[in-house]
């Protein structure tokens, strides 16, 4: 069985960094659909024009454009990959449960919901310092505001979804880099 796992947070609360060390040290795939998106728009495809315009407003991109997406990145790594993360998908329950449906139609499940837990007022200072390093556009005070309201709104009941699959994992994502990616290896190597 592969280890597939869905990491969660709220935007800046360390789920790409925390992504690449699960890779380097369990070689699993990684899916992010941020990145997925990111490269779909800037190579100007239909569902980068469609994506962009919904994340120009801060809001999430439908979720069957996701669903279809994933599927195809998760079905090019063959059937012998160690697992997958997917970090940030699912964002709402009816994505939750195509996850579900997509994987189990290859025989496959999510074994663990790995969520970083950031209080918002750090996860506000990340962002903005992420934007000034990196460029990003949608990393802006005001972008950044809609984003993290998208998230309690629709986002934050996956957890206690994830809590009734018995499958949720919660981590303290606030202090050191090694100590939150201690508690994340814990969870892992008790699947």
């Amino acid at each position: 069985m592969k280890t597939n796992i869905v990491i969660f947070g709220a935007p800046g609360s360390g789920k790409g960094t925390q992504s690449d060390k699960m890779i380097e040290k369990y070689g699993f795939e990684h899916i992010s659909t941020g990145d997925v998106l990111r490269s779909e728009m800037k190579n100007g495809t239909e569902l980068g024009k469609t994506a962009k315009q919904y994340i120009d407003q801060g809001q999430l991109v439908p979720d069957q454009l996701i669903v279809d997406m994933l599927a195809s990145v998760y079905d090019s790594f063959g059937r012998d990959h160690k697992g997958v993360i997917f970090d940030g998908f699912p964002r709402t329950i009816p994505q939750a449960e195509a996850l579900k449906a997509m994987l189990s139609e290859r025989g496959d499940k999510v074994a663990a919901m790995i969520e970083l837990d950031v209080p918002e007022d750090e996860l506000m200072k990340r962002l903005v310092l992420r934007g000034q390093m990196s460029g990003r556009s949608d990393d802006n005070e005001e972008t950044i505001k809609k984003r993290l309201d998208v998230y309690h709104s629709q986002t934050s009941p996956l957890i206690d979804w994830y809590e009734r699959e018995g499958i949720r994992n919660h981590i303290d994502g606030l202090g050191e880099l090694d100590r939150i990616f201690g508690d994340i290896c814990s969870v892992i190597d008790k699947i």
